[in-house]
């Protein structure tokens, strides 16, 4: 009895060995794609760093064209999310509550921008709102024009950013407890009332979330705005823009103005994870 138990055990132990010895080679297979993809990821980045000194960073932070791109960059973003946040949180809370007819099609429009090339969302803004566009045309002969403007950043910043919000609105308006809401109700608090005192504070976390990543995508927008809005100083001239322009004859201006950027993307992300970590 006893020397049948001890052969068990030590069929146990030979099977954990080979189990052990077979999990090696996976094991080290994804510490290895691990490592290249984070050196992958880690050195273009930190090769920023390592390219300018300190000193050269600080003289060109007082360039005038980084300053006005930066300055720029953060008025535009700042406004964009703004319009955003103001428009989309509706719209968002609508189609987390509502079926109507063609909710499929709205939400495939919201989510369009997403999956559109940048130049094409660049040129069809100008195709609606240039001085001969569908729009632009009839406002045109009001004397006002859109395209090649500080306005027209900001239509190509809302246009491709908004999906970002919305699609994090829906889903933290659709976390939300319905239960709530059919007791606010029950006590006579009106739809706004509910939405306003009910809904939006308990998703209050999702829509900041959503907000920070639509700022960040404003910030970061290129494509849309170069061919909508142009590459003016001062005007149009936001940071990924600079950092195109400056490349051909200021290296360092465009390494700081990337640096600015990776500084602002990487404060992003850790606002949207301490903010998701509270709210879970």
């Amino acid at each position: 009895m006893d020397s049948t138990r001890f052969r068990q055990e030590r069929e146990v132990l030979r099977h954990g060995s080979r189990t052990r010895l077979g999990r090696a080679p996976l094991t080290l297979l994804i510490a290895v794609l691990l490592a290249l993809f984070l050196l992958f990821v880690t050195l273009p980045v930190a090769s920023l760093f390592l390219r300018i000194s300190p000193e050269a960073f600080l003289r060109s932070l007082a360039e005038p064209v980084v300053l006005d791109a930066l300055s720029l960059s953060l008025v535009t973003a700042t406004v964009s999310t703004a319009i955003v946040v103001l428009f989309g949180t509706p719209l968002a809370l609508v189609n987390a509550r509502r079926d109507y007819p063609g909710r499929a099609l709205v939400d495939t429009l919201t989510d369009l921008p997403i999956v559109l090339p940048p130049a094409v969302a660049g040129i069809a803004l100008l195709m609606a709102f240039g001085r001969r566009g569908v729009v632009g045309q009839y406002l045109d002969g009001f004397g006002i024009s859109i395209a090649f403007t500080t306005v027209a950043v900001v239509l190509a910043q809302v246009f491709v950013a908004s999906p970002f919000y919305i699609r994090q609105a829906r889903a933290s308006f659709e976390a939300v407890d319905r239960l709530y809401e059919d007791a606010a109700r029950t006590l006579g608090a009106s739809p706004v009332a509910v939405a306003l005192r009910i809904t939006v504070p308990l998703a209050w976390s999702g829509l900041v979330s959503g907000a920070i990543i639509s700022f960040a995508r404003a910030l970061g927008e290129f494509g849309a705005t170069i061919m909508f809005a142009g590459n003016f100083q001062g005007r149009t001239q936001t940071m990924p823009l600079a950092i195109y322009t400056t490349m051909q004859g200021d290296l360092d201006a465009a390494i700081s103005l990337a640096i600015i950027l990776v500084a602002i993307s990487f404060a992003v992300i850790a606002v949207v994870k301490v903010v998701t970590r509270r709210r879970l």
